[in-house]
């Protein structure tokens, strides 16, 4: 029996305005189809490519719903061990100064040095991932996270330190970028929204570990923690996707992909990628959220401790900002349906902004991680909501190419933008961060203005 994967309500539509509804009956494993006046862009999007195709035998139905599951508990273990990475930094940055001597600008390498692990990892993943396939790249890029966490963990010289973060750079995004690439082809929010959710899991947890270590002599065993997550992602993976392609992975839990146009398949992927001005703008958009995201867990200890005379445990504010972006993410759910996906992102940043401007005007500690906490709680939709919405307007035949690209770069704005912070406090004092974060929000709403809420066009 095949039936046509359903789509979840999309971008700027609520219950009531979408035209088109699919609601699947869990026992007899149909859908039925509701029909309004208005036109979503959910409509758009199914007259302008295909959507995946189910074919399945009701007897079958029970193994692929086991074997979806298990895909995604392990892409969740994935976002898990990403948001521990990314976590961690931001209670060890003052032992890590003392411990090598160095100042703002010299420490803010280690982010530098991520990045462009980021930036390396998307452009080489479009490649590798045709060459060898998504099971095998996925697990390179947990193997070389790995061999980052071994030399972290030595404390080895700063420079060969400094290396151990370009390694885990270029394996976080491998990771971030295949997982969130291979569910947003099955176009499911609410999934999307649960891995994300994990993400942000990890990203708490890991302060809670690092915040430890910090104050410990051997501060780097830290990394020892993190090595051992690596070894049991490298595992889950190799038992669930089993080195295999995309294409293959999605036939196994019942997705058929709809096949690229003629005229597609004799252009570079490449060349159609770079050519989709919507790349470049979700791109954009991505590197400053996620460079918001790394700037606030990471500095804003240091500028706790430095301007608000907060305490070693300042670290435990990191888990905070944390704590909110995992729980928004699932507790939001309903919210981002009933607004509006797209209409939902302009309230989350505005909101936001609001908050921060309360961090850095009002100078009471208490005040400023209450706040530091509730910016965690709105910022966390805003990247899974992102995700959801390249899913509904780039080509779902590049459209693992395009989000690969999307999330590589944006990814290095989790060490270019934490990088200039670093800059600037050394020119003007870690005061500096509040205003330069409340620019970086503002500039967000004038980029997600530009993103379309239509399927693009391939010429």
């Amino acid at each position: 029996m095949c039936d046509l994967l359903p789509r979840d309500q999309t971008v700027g539509s609520t219950a009531a305005d979408t035209s088109t509804s699919f609601v699947e009956d869990e026992d007899s494993k149909t859908f039925t189809v509701g029909l309004s006046e208005s036109i979503s862009p959910t409509d758009l999007l199914e007259a302008a490519y295909p959507p995946l195709v189910v074919c399945s035998a009701p007897e079958q139905s029970d193994a692929l719903r086991r074997k979806k599951n298990i895909q995604l508990a392990t892409l969740c273990f994935c976002l898990f061990v990403v948001g521990w990475n990314n976590g961690t930094v931001g209670p060890l940055l003052p032992r890590i100064q003392g411990v090598y001597h160095v100042g703002f600008a010299v420490v803010s390498l280690i982010f530098v040095f991520n990045a462009i692990g980021f930036l390396v990892a998307s452009v080489a993943n479009v490649y590798l991932s045709d060459k060898l396939g998504f099971g095998t790249v996925m697990i390179i890029g947990a193997t070389v996270q790995t061999i980052g966490y071994i030399l972290d963990s030595a404390a080895s010289p700063f420079p060969v330190f400094v290396l151990g973060y370009f390694m885990s750079g270029y394996g976080v995004a491998i990771l971030d970028a295949g997982s969130s690439g291979y569910l947003t082809t099955w176009r499911d929010s609410t999934r999307m929204g649960i891995m994300q959710g994990v993400y942000g899991l990890g990203a708490l947890t890991a302060p809670l570990s690092s915040t430890q270590f910090a104050q410990l002599p051997q501060w780097s065993f830290h990394y020892l923690v993190s090595l051992a997550l690596c070894v049991l992602n490298i595992t889950f993976l190799s038992l669930a996707f089993r080195f295999r392609r995309q294409d293959d992975c999605l036939q196994e839990i019942g997705l058929t992909p709809a096949p690229p146009p003629a005229l597609s398949i004799q252009v570079n992927k490449y060349r159609q990628i770079i050519r989709l001005k919507e790349v470049h703008l979700l791109a954009l958009f991505l590197l400053l959220n996620v460079g918001v995201t790394s700037t606030l867990g990471g500095w804003i200890v240091t500028y706790i401790i430095d301007v608000r005379n907060g305490g070693p445990s300042s670290g435990y504010i990191s888990s905070g900002f944390y704590t909110g972006v995992t729980l928004s993410r699932v507790l939001l759910l309903w919210v981002n349906k009933k607004i509006g996906e797209r209409r939902v992102i302009f309230i989350y940043i505005v909101l936001s902004l609001a908050l921060d401007l309360v961090v850095w005007l009002v100078p009471s500690l208490i005040g400023d991680a209450i706040a530091i906490g509730f910016i965690g709680f709105l910022w966390g939709p805003i990247y899974p909501l992102v995700m959801n919405h390249a899913g509904l307007i780039l080509p779902p035949w590049i459209l693992t190419g395009c989000v690969t690209w999307i999330i590589g770069f944006g990814q290095g704005g989790s060490g270019f933008i934490p990088f200039l912070t670093g800059a600037l406090a050394l020119k003007a004092g870690i005061a500096s961060l509040q205003p330069f974060v409340v620019s970086l929000m503002g500039f967000m709403i004038i980029v997600w203005f530009l993103i379309p809420s239509t399927p693009c066009h391939v010429d």
